[in-house]
Protein backbone atom coordinates (compact mmCIF):
# COMPACT_ATOMS: atom_id res chain seq x y z
CA UNK A 1 0.00 0.00 0.00
CA UNK A 2 3.09 2.40 0.70
CA UNK A 3 4.47 1.40 -2.62
CA UNK A 4 1.35 2.35 -4.37
CA UNK A 5 0.34 5.52 -2.88
CA UNK A 6 4.24 6.77 -2.91
CA UNK A 7 4.34 6.24 -6.44
CA UNK A 8 0.98 7.98 -6.84
CA UNK A 9 1.99 10.86 -5.16
CA UNK A 10 5.30 11.28 -7.41
CA UNK A 11 3.09 11.68 -10.44
CA UNK A 12 0.57 13.70 -8.97
CA UNK A 13 2.47 16.69 -9.63
CA UNK A 14 4.75 15.69 -12.39
CA UNK A 15 6.14 18.97 -13.18
CA UNK A 16 7.93 19.25 -9.48
CA UNK A 17 8.84 15.13 -9.89
CA UNK A 18 10.76 15.50 -13.09
CA UNK A 19 12.26 18.44 -11.75
CA UNK A 20 13.77 16.97 -8.90
CA UNK A 21 14.84 13.91 -10.86
CA UNK A 22 16.35 15.96 -13.79
CA UNK A 23 18.62 17.42 -10.80
CA UNK A 24 19.61 14.18 -9.70
CA UNK A 25 20.45 12.76 -13.16
CA UNK A 26 22.27 16.19 -13.82
CA UNK A 27 24.17 15.41 -10.70
CA UNK A 28 25.56 12.24 -11.85
CA UNK A 29 26.35 13.28 -15.49
CA UNK A 30 28.49 16.11 -14.07
CA UNK A 31 29.97 13.77 -11.22
CA UNK A 32 30.78 11.17 -13.35
CA UNK A 33 32.02 13.55 -16.43
CA UNK A 34 34.48 15.42 -14.14
CA UNK A 35 36.19 11.98 -12.69
CA UNK A 36 36.24 10.20 -16.15
CA UNK A 37 38.09 13.44 -17.76
CA UNK A 38 40.33 13.18 -14.79
CA UNK A 39 40.91 9.39 -14.67
CA UNK A 40 41.48 9.61 -18.73
CA UNK A 41 44.12 11.97 -18.79
CA UNK A 42 45.68 9.58 -16.26
CA UNK A 43 45.12 6.33 -17.86
CA UNK A 44 46.46 8.39 -21.54
CA UNK A 45 49.79 9.33 -19.53
CA UNK A 46 49.86 5.22 -18.37
CA UNK A 47 49.46 4.10 -21.52
CA UNK A 48 51.58 6.34 -23.23
CA UNK A 49 55.09 5.81 -20.74
CA UNK A 50 54.21 2.06 -20.07
CA UNK A 51 53.80 1.07 -24.06
CA UNK A 52 56.57 3.17 -24.93
CA UNK A 53 59.02 3.45 -22.18
CA UNK A 54 58.63 0.19 -19.76
CA UNK A 55 56.05 -2.00 -20.57
CA UNK A 56 53.13 -3.21 -17.53
CA UNK A 57 56.17 -5.85 -16.47
CA UNK A 58 59.48 -5.99 -17.62
CA UNK A 59 62.37 -8.84 -16.83
CA UNK A 60 65.45 -8.20 -16.56
CA UNK A 61 69.05 -9.02 -14.70
CA UNK A 62 68.81 -8.40 -11.14
CA UNK A 63 72.30 -6.48 -11.08
CA UNK A 64 70.88 -3.81 -13.84
CA UNK A 65 69.01 -2.15 -11.61
CA UNK A 66 72.00 -1.18 -9.95
CA UNK A 67 74.00 -1.03 -12.80
CA UNK A 68 72.64 -0.26 -15.94
CA UNK A 69 75.63 -1.81 -18.14
CA UNK A 70 75.90 -4.15 -21.37
CA UNK A 71 77.43 -6.64 -19.04
CA UNK A 72 74.63 -7.19 -17.07
CA UNK A 73 72.31 -7.99 -20.18
CA UNK A 74 70.89 -11.77 -19.80
CA UNK A 75 70.83 -14.39 -22.47
CA UNK A 76 67.72 -14.66 -24.75
CA UNK A 77 66.99 -18.01 -26.00
CA UNK A 78 63.65 -19.41 -27.86
CA UNK A 79 63.04 -21.23 -24.21
CA UNK A 80 63.46 -18.43 -22.38
CA UNK A 81 60.87 -16.53 -24.51
CA UNK A 82 58.75 -19.69 -24.28
CA UNK A 83 59.04 -20.09 -20.42
CA UNK A 84 58.27 -16.23 -20.00
CA UNK A 85 54.98 -16.96 -22.41
CA UNK A 86 53.61 -19.73 -20.36
CA UNK A 87 54.48 -18.30 -16.82
CA UNK A 88 50.69 -16.89 -16.92
CA UNK A 89 47.75 -17.40 -19.06
CA UNK A 90 47.22 -12.97 -19.24
CA UNK A 91 50.82 -12.92 -21.03
CA UNK A 92 50.09 -12.28 -24.62
CA UNK A 93 53.53 -11.43 -25.60
CA UNK A 94 57.06 -10.58 -24.76
CA UNK A 95 59.17 -7.23 -26.28
CA UNK A 96 62.69 -8.45 -26.46
CA UNK A 97 65.20 -4.78 -26.05
CA UNK A 98 68.46 -3.63 -25.83
CA UNK A 99 69.11 0.24 -24.04
CA UNK A 100 72.69 1.84 -24.39
CA UNK A 101 73.80 4.88 -25.16
CA UNK A 102 76.29 6.31 -27.53
CA UNK A 103 77.55 9.14 -29.64
CA UNK A 104 75.27 9.70 -32.90
CA UNK A 105 77.01 11.80 -35.53
CA UNK A 106 77.09 13.15 -39.17
CA UNK A 107 80.18 14.27 -40.98
CA UNK A 108 81.16 17.05 -39.12
CA UNK A 109 79.60 16.81 -35.36
CA UNK A 110 78.26 14.64 -32.75
CA UNK A 111 75.24 14.10 -29.77
CA UNK A 112 74.69 12.18 -26.97
CA UNK A 113 71.86 9.55 -28.45
CA UNK A 114 69.47 6.52 -26.51
CA UNK A 115 69.68 3.59 -28.93
CA UNK A 116 67.04 1.23 -28.80
CA UNK A 117 67.50 -2.40 -30.04
CA UNK A 118 64.23 -3.73 -31.21
CA UNK A 119 62.04 -6.25 -32.91
CA UNK A 120 60.45 -3.73 -35.17
CA UNK A 121 57.04 -6.53 -35.91
CA UNK A 122 56.57 -6.62 -32.37
CA UNK A 123 57.21 -3.48 -31.21
CA UNK A 124 54.39 -2.33 -33.67
CA UNK A 125 51.91 -4.34 -32.49
CA UNK A 126 52.82 -3.37 -29.04
CA UNK A 127 52.48 0.56 -29.36
CA UNK A 128 52.15 1.22 -33.00
CA UNK A 129 55.27 2.30 -33.55
CA UNK A 130 55.22 2.74 -37.26
CA UNK A 131 52.35 4.72 -36.78
CA UNK A 132 54.53 7.64 -35.61
CA UNK A 133 56.63 7.89 -38.72
CA UNK A 134 56.91 10.96 -39.93
CA UNK A 135 59.41 10.70 -42.90
CA UNK A 136 60.63 7.61 -44.84
CA UNK A 137 59.97 4.23 -43.83
CA UNK A 138 60.43 1.73 -41.13
CA UNK A 139 63.23 -0.85 -41.62
CA UNK A 140 61.92 -4.20 -42.17
CA UNK A 141 63.29 -7.20 -40.43
CA UNK A 142 66.64 -8.25 -41.35
CA UNK A 143 67.73 -4.93 -42.90
CA UNK A 144 70.43 -3.06 -41.31
CA UNK A 145 69.16 0.41 -41.25
CA UNK A 146 67.91 2.96 -38.75
CA UNK A 147 65.48 4.96 -37.21
CA UNK A 148 65.88 8.29 -35.74
CA UNK A 149 63.59 10.72 -33.98
CA UNK A 150 62.48 14.40 -35.38
CA UNK A 151 64.42 16.21 -32.10
CA UNK A 152 67.51 14.28 -32.57
CA UNK A 153 67.74 14.46 -36.90
CA UNK A 154 66.98 18.10 -36.31
CA UNK A 155 69.70 18.67 -33.92
CA UNK A 156 72.12 16.40 -35.96
CA UNK A 157 70.67 18.27 -39.88
CA UNK A 158 69.70 14.62 -40.62
CA UNK A 159 67.21 13.41 -42.90
CA UNK A 160 65.75 10.05 -44.51
CA UNK A 161 68.30 8.52 -46.61
CA UNK A 162 71.05 10.20 -45.24
CA UNK A 163 74.37 8.11 -42.95
CA UNK A 164 74.48 7.93 -39.19
CA UNK A 165 77.48 7.53 -37.44
CA UNK A 166 77.02 5.57 -33.80
CA UNK A 167 80.21 5.30 -31.92
CA UNK A 168 80.22 3.99 -28.34
CA UNK A 169 81.35 0.81 -26.00
CA UNK A 170 80.26 -2.94 -26.29
CA UNK A 171 80.08 -5.41 -23.62
CA UNK A 172 82.98 -5.74 -21.56
CA UNK A 173 84.41 -2.40 -22.97
CA UNK A 174 84.86 -3.58 -26.92
CA UNK A 175 84.89 -0.72 -29.09
CA UNK A 176 81.40 -0.94 -30.97
CA UNK A 177 81.33 1.87 -34.08
CA UNK A 178 79.04 1.81 -37.51
CA UNK A 179 77.23 3.38 -39.74
CA UNK A 180 73.26 3.26 -40.40
CA UNK A 181 71.67 4.50 -43.59
CA UNK A 182 68.69 6.00 -41.98
CA UNK A 183 65.10 4.78 -43.31
CA UNK A 184 62.71 6.44 -41.47
CA UNK A 185 62.44 9.62 -39.02
CA UNK A 186 59.58 9.17 -36.40
CA UNK A 187 57.76 11.87 -34.33
CA UNK A 188 57.83 9.92 -30.83
CA UNK A 189 54.58 10.96 -28.68
CA UNK A 190 57.02 11.02 -25.15
CA UNK A 191 59.06 13.92 -25.48
CA UNK A 192 62.20 13.42 -23.74
CA UNK A 193 62.57 10.20 -25.84
CA UNK A 194 61.58 12.60 -29.15
CA UNK A 195 64.63 14.48 -28.62
CA UNK A 196 67.60 11.63 -28.50
CA UNK A 197 66.41 8.09 -30.02
CA UNK A 198 67.81 5.87 -32.38
CA UNK A 199 65.90 2.71 -33.23
CA UNK A 200 67.76 -0.41 -34.79
CA UNK A 201 67.06 -3.67 -35.65
CA UNK A 202 67.83 -6.12 -32.57
CA UNK A 203 70.11 -8.82 -34.44
CA UNK A 204 72.22 -5.22 -35.74
CA UNK A 205 72.61 -4.26 -32.01
CA UNK A 206 73.10 -6.90 -30.79
CA UNK A 207 76.04 -7.31 -33.43
CA UNK A 208 77.40 -4.11 -33.00
CA UNK A 209 77.85 -4.31 -29.10
CA UNK A 210 79.01 -7.77 -29.47
CA UNK A 211 76.10 -9.23 -27.26
CA UNK A 212 74.69 -12.02 -29.58
CA UNK A 213 71.75 -13.84 -28.14
CA UNK A 214 71.63 -11.13 -25.32
CA UNK A 215 69.07 -8.52 -24.64
CA UNK A 216 68.95 -5.62 -21.70
CA UNK A 217 65.01 -6.05 -21.01
CA UNK A 218 61.77 -8.09 -21.47
CA UNK A 219 58.96 -6.83 -21.95
CA UNK A 220 55.66 -8.55 -21.28
CA UNK A 221 52.39 -7.58 -22.46
CA UNK A 222 49.02 -8.47 -20.71
CA UNK A 223 45.59 -8.13 -21.97
CA UNK A 224 44.35 -6.65 -18.78
CA UNK A 225 46.52 -3.79 -16.84
CA UNK A 226 45.18 -5.64 -13.28
CA UNK A 227 46.65 -8.80 -13.60
CA UNK A 228 50.34 -6.67 -13.11
CA UNK A 229 50.87 -7.53 -10.12
CA UNK A 230 49.99 -11.79 -10.68
CA UNK A 231 52.39 -11.62 -13.36
CA UNK A 232 55.18 -10.01 -12.07
CA UNK A 233 54.98 -13.21 -9.29
CA UNK A 234 54.65 -15.61 -12.14
CA UNK A 235 57.60 -14.41 -13.45
CA UNK A 236 59.71 -14.37 -10.32
CA UNK A 237 58.98 -17.65 -8.98
CA UNK A 238 59.68 -19.16 -13.23
CA UNK A 239 63.04 -17.09 -13.29
CA UNK A 240 64.25 -17.17 -9.37
CA UNK A 241 66.96 -19.42 -10.46
CA UNK A 242 67.78 -17.55 -13.82
CA UNK A 243 69.07 -14.43 -12.04
CA UNK A 244 66.60 -12.40 -13.66
CA UNK A 245 64.00 -10.12 -11.45
CA UNK A 246 60.66 -9.05 -13.00
CA UNK A 247 59.42 -4.98 -12.18
CA UNK A 248 55.70 -3.67 -12.57
CA UNK A 249 55.75 -0.44 -14.26
CA UNK A 250 54.83 1.57 -10.58
CA UNK A 251 58.05 0.41 -9.31
CA UNK A 252 59.75 1.48 -12.46
CA UNK A 253 58.08 5.09 -12.52
CA UNK A 254 57.86 6.45 -9.05
CA UNK A 255 57.82 9.47 -10.12
CA UNK A 256 54.51 9.44 -12.52
CA UNK A 257 52.86 7.35 -9.77
CA UNK A 258 53.53 10.28 -7.30
CA UNK A 259 52.65 13.58 -10.55
CA UNK A 260 49.08 11.22 -10.45
CA UNK A 261 48.67 10.77 -6.89
CA UNK A 262 49.34 14.93 -6.61
CA UNK A 263 46.72 15.56 -9.33
CA UNK A 264 44.24 13.61 -7.55
CA UNK A 265 44.36 15.63 -4.39
CA UNK A 266 43.01 18.01 -6.76
CA UNK A 267 40.53 16.37 -7.98
CA UNK A 268 39.23 15.40 -4.47
CA UNK A 269 39.05 18.40 -4.09
CA UNK A 270 36.97 19.41 -6.92
CA UNK A 271 34.94 16.49 -6.46
CA UNK A 272 34.26 17.67 -2.70
CA UNK A 273 33.02 21.05 -4.31
CA UNK A 274 30.75 19.64 -6.65
CA UNK A 275 29.01 17.12 -3.55
CA UNK A 276 28.74 20.27 -1.81
CA UNK A 277 27.13 22.67 -4.74
CA UNK A 278 24.75 19.22 -5.74
CA UNK A 279 23.54 18.66 -1.93
CA UNK A 280 22.68 22.58 -1.94
CA UNK A 281 20.66 22.38 -5.24
CA UNK A 282 18.73 19.15 -3.99
CA UNK A 283 18.17 21.02 -0.80
CA UNK A 284 16.73 23.92 -2.20
CA UNK A 285 14.64 21.94 -4.42
CA UNK A 286 13.48 20.02 -1.73
CA UNK A 287 12.73 22.78 0.09
CA UNK A 288 10.65 23.93 -2.26
CA UNK A 289 9.11 20.59 -2.56
CA UNK A 290 7.99 20.29 1.05
CA UNK A 291 6.81 24.07 1.50
CA UNK A 292 4.48 23.53 -1.11
CA UNK A 293 3.04 20.27 0.46
CA UNK A 294 2.86 21.48 3.86
CA UNK A 295 -1.21 21.88 3.74
CA UNK A 296 -1.03 18.31 2.04
CA UNK A 297 0.65 16.86 5.12
CA UNK A 298 -1.84 19.00 7.77
CA UNK A 299 -4.80 17.22 5.96
CA UNK A 300 -3.45 13.94 6.06
CA UNK A 301 -2.57 14.27 10.05
CA UNK A 302 -5.86 16.08 10.92
CA UNK A 303 -7.82 13.24 9.38
CA UNK A 304 -5.99 10.78 11.21
CA UNK A 305 -3.25 9.47 9.44
CA UNK A 306 -0.07 8.64 11.70
CA UNK A 307 2.74 10.66 11.57
CA UNK A 308 5.24 7.52 11.30
CA UNK A 309 3.32 6.10 8.14
CA UNK A 310 3.12 9.63 6.80
CA UNK A 311 6.75 9.94 6.73
CA UNK A 312 7.25 5.96 5.68
CA UNK A 313 5.15 7.19 2.63
CA UNK A 314 7.64 10.39 1.89
CA UNK A 315 10.60 7.77 2.45
CA UNK A 316 9.14 5.69 -0.10
CA UNK A 317 8.76 8.87 -2.33
CA UNK A 318 12.41 9.63 -1.90
CA UNK A 319 14.03 6.57 -2.71
CA UNK A 320 11.63 6.56 -5.53
CA UNK A 321 12.85 9.94 -6.80
CA UNK A 322 16.70 9.37 -6.03
CA UNK A 323 16.61 5.82 -7.62
CA UNK A 324 15.02 6.89 -10.90
CA UNK A 325 17.22 9.62 -11.17
CA UNK A 326 20.60 8.10 -10.41
CA UNK A 327 19.52 5.57 -13.37
CA UNK A 328 18.69 8.29 -15.48
CA UNK A 329 21.77 10.21 -14.81
CA UNK A 330 23.95 6.67 -15.53
CA UNK A 331 22.25 6.15 -18.31
CA UNK A 332 22.91 9.75 -20.00
CA UNK A 333 26.30 9.71 -18.39
CA UNK A 334 27.43 6.64 -20.44
CA UNK A 335 25.47 8.28 -24.03
CA UNK A 336 27.69 11.73 -23.37
CA UNK A 337 30.97 9.86 -22.02
CA UNK A 338 30.37 7.04 -25.82
CA UNK A 339 30.03 10.09 -27.41
CA UNK A 340 33.06 11.59 -26.29
CA UNK A 341 34.64 8.37 -26.29
CA UNK A 342 34.58 8.88 -29.86
CA UNK A 343 35.15 12.23 -30.74
CA UNK A 344 37.26 13.57 -28.04
CA UNK A 345 37.60 16.99 -27.17
CA UNK A 346 40.56 18.53 -29.14
CA UNK A 347 42.71 21.34 -27.58
CA UNK A 348 43.30 24.42 -29.34
CA UNK A 349 46.05 27.41 -28.91
CA UNK A 350 48.71 27.67 -26.48
CA UNK A 351 47.92 25.39 -24.18
CA UNK A 352 47.23 22.60 -27.07
CA UNK A 353 50.96 23.81 -28.17
CA UNK A 354 52.06 23.11 -24.44
CA UNK A 355 50.48 19.59 -24.69
CA UNK A 356 52.28 18.11 -27.61
CA UNK A 357 55.64 19.54 -26.05
CA UNK A 358 54.67 17.52 -23.23
CA UNK A 359 54.54 14.33 -25.53
CA UNK A 360 50.77 14.17 -25.47
CA UNK A 361 48.30 14.49 -27.71
CA UNK A 362 46.51 17.52 -27.24
CA UNK A 363 42.98 16.16 -26.47
CA UNK A 364 41.06 15.33 -23.37
CA UNK A 365 40.35 11.64 -23.11
CA UNK A 366 38.06 9.97 -21.18
CA UNK A 367 37.66 7.19 -19.29
CA UNK A 368 35.03 4.32 -19.53
CA UNK A 369 36.38 2.47 -16.46
CA UNK A 370 32.86 0.59 -14.54
CA UNK A 371 33.65 1.85 -11.62
CA UNK A 372 33.22 5.27 -11.72
CA UNK A 373 29.79 4.85 -13.03
CA UNK A 374 28.44 2.78 -9.54
CA UNK A 375 30.99 4.72 -7.33
CA UNK A 376 28.97 8.22 -8.57
CA UNK A 377 25.61 6.69 -8.43
CA UNK A 378 26.28 5.54 -5.15
CA UNK A 379 27.72 8.81 -3.81
CA UNK A 380 24.91 10.68 -5.61
CA UNK A 381 21.82 8.92 -4.57
CA UNK A 382 23.39 8.62 -0.68
CA UNK A 383 23.26 13.10 -1.08
CA UNK A 384 19.50 13.03 -2.48
CA UNK A 385 18.48 10.39 0.04
CA UNK A 386 20.14 12.83 3.08
CA UNK A 387 18.99 15.77 1.75
CA UNK A 388 15.28 14.16 1.17
CA UNK A 389 15.36 13.68 5.36
CA UNK A 390 13.66 17.12 5.45
CA UNK A 391 10.50 16.40 4.57
CA UNK A 392 10.98 13.78 7.10
CA UNK A 393 12.13 16.07 9.63
CA UNK A 394 9.42 18.48 8.93
CA UNK A 395 6.02 15.94 9.22
CA UNK A 396 7.58 14.71 12.67
CA UNK A 397 7.62 18.02 13.69
CA UNK A 398 4.56 19.70 12.01
CA UNK A 399 2.12 21.65 13.54
CA UNK A 400 -1.44 20.74 12.50
CA UNK A 401 -3.37 23.23 12.75
CA UNK A 402 -1.03 25.65 11.01
CA UNK A 403 -0.35 23.57 8.45
CA UNK A 404 -3.97 23.31 7.49
CA UNK A 405 -4.79 26.40 7.09
CA UNK A 406 -2.04 27.11 4.21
Amino acid sequence: MYLKLSWRNLWRNRKRTLITVSAIAFAVLAAVFMQSINRGSHEMMIDNMVRFHTGYVQLQDYRYDEEASLDNAFPYLPETETRALQAHDRITGVIPRIETFMLAGNDHTTRGAFVLGIDPEREHDFNGLRDHLSGGRFFEPGEDKAVVTEGLARRLELAAGDTLLLIGQGRFGMSANALFEISGIMRHPLHEINEQTVYLPLHSIQYLLSADEHITHLLIALDRERDTRNVRQALQQEFQDDELIAYTWPEMMPELLQLLEFDLVGAYVMAGVLYIVIGFGFFGTVLTMTLERMREFGVLLSVGMKRSRLAGVLLMETLFISFIGVLSGLGLSWLVLYYFYLNPIELTGQTAETIIEMGWEPILPVSFAADQFYTQGIIVFCIAVVVFLFPLLKVMNLNILEAARK
